[in-house]
């Protein structure tokens, strides 16, 4: 790489989308990827099979790892096999679901379903991985959010929950690990073409959403407007964009922005611009409650 230090990242739920492109354009850049994903003896067996013989061919040091980000013991381990390999300087939480349709008919099941991936399963990955950044006083953990965790959008209610959940554990995070020279960063990409739309959980509550009547059609509705305006290949939906930014964070020196939004803005710039000097007034307040004297971050 030309004037960049090679990197050790750990990409999840690198299958497809998003994820898939991060690991490829990093591996492609020379940073020494680890590409996590689901069953990849199963269902992903192709892809995973195909990202590795690509990186294979071109000559980048990628590695496809089993990973549910679900599993503490898959967390544990991947985090474990890295780390004696070598240091793993960066984490991508990438691994996400996107439950669409009538926010009443989704059982607590199917919720707790998306808060394991987008919530639990991003803070379980973090957990594994943080112990050793906070011992070589060096990391970064990049956490993909959505324009729907600074939104509340109808039909999008329990995607919106789990999103505004992980942006506040992620901030506070990024506070509590600022002694340790680790940020913990959001990117906020809107819509953009991957499969999620395509693979979005549906309501599972039928009595509650046949009583709905017609406006229980709202998913269908949500998801077609999607479908048409990815359709329509305007650059501003490429996936590709969400990728470069967070190669753009990776790559990075000194510190990085708390938020990132990709994409169409949605009126997200404006909340982040409008809420960053409350946010940052409440921190000063704070700072003499959370702040650790230098040396003494292990006590």
């Amino acid at each position: 790489m030309t004037q960049l230090t090679a990197k050790t990242v750990l990409v999840t739920g690198a299958s497809r989308g998003i994820g898939l492109l991060t690991a490829q354009t990093l591996a492609a850049r020379g940073h020494h990827v680890f590409a996590g994903m689901r069953d990849i003896s199963g269902r992903n067996r192709e892809a995973a099979q195909a990202l590795q013989q690509s990186a294979a061919d071109a000559g980048h040091v990628l590695r496809v790892v089993e990973l549910d980000v679900t599993s503490g013991h898959d967390c544990t381990r991947v985090a474990a096999e890295i780390e004696l390999e070598r240091p793993l300087d960066v984490l991508v939480n990438n691994a996400g679901i996107m439950p669409v349709g009538v926010t009443e008919a989704f059982s607590l099941e199917k919720m707790r379903a998306c808060f394991d991936v987008n919530m639990f399963g991003l803070a379980t990955m973090s957990q594994a991985v943080l112990p050793a950044m906070r011992k070589r006083r060096e990391g970064l953990l990049i956490n993909i959010s959505s324009s729907a965790g600074r939104l509340a959008i109808p039909y999008f209610g329990v995607y919106c929950a789990s999103k505004w959940a992980m942006e506040a554990w992620s901030e506070s995070l990024n506070y509590e690990l600022a002694p340790f020279n680790i940020q913990s960063v959001l990117i906020e990409p809107s819509g953009h073409a991957t499969d999620l739309v395509n693979t979005a959980p549906s309501p599972d509550r039928s009595g509650t959403l046949d009583s709905y009547g017609p406006h229980a059609a709202g998913r269908e509705k949500m998801l077609g407007m999607f479908l048409d305006l990815f359709e329509q290949g305007h650059a501003g939906n490429d996936a590709r964009n969400v990728a470069d930014r967070i190669i753009e964070l990776v790559e990075m020196t000194g510190e990085r922005p708390l938020r990132t939004q990709v994409g169409d803005d949605m009126g997200v710039a404006a909340i982040n611009e409008a809420t960053a000097p409350i946010q940052s007034g409440l921190i000063e307040q704070l700072s003499d409650v959370y702040a650790v004297a230098p040396g003494h971050e292990d006590a």
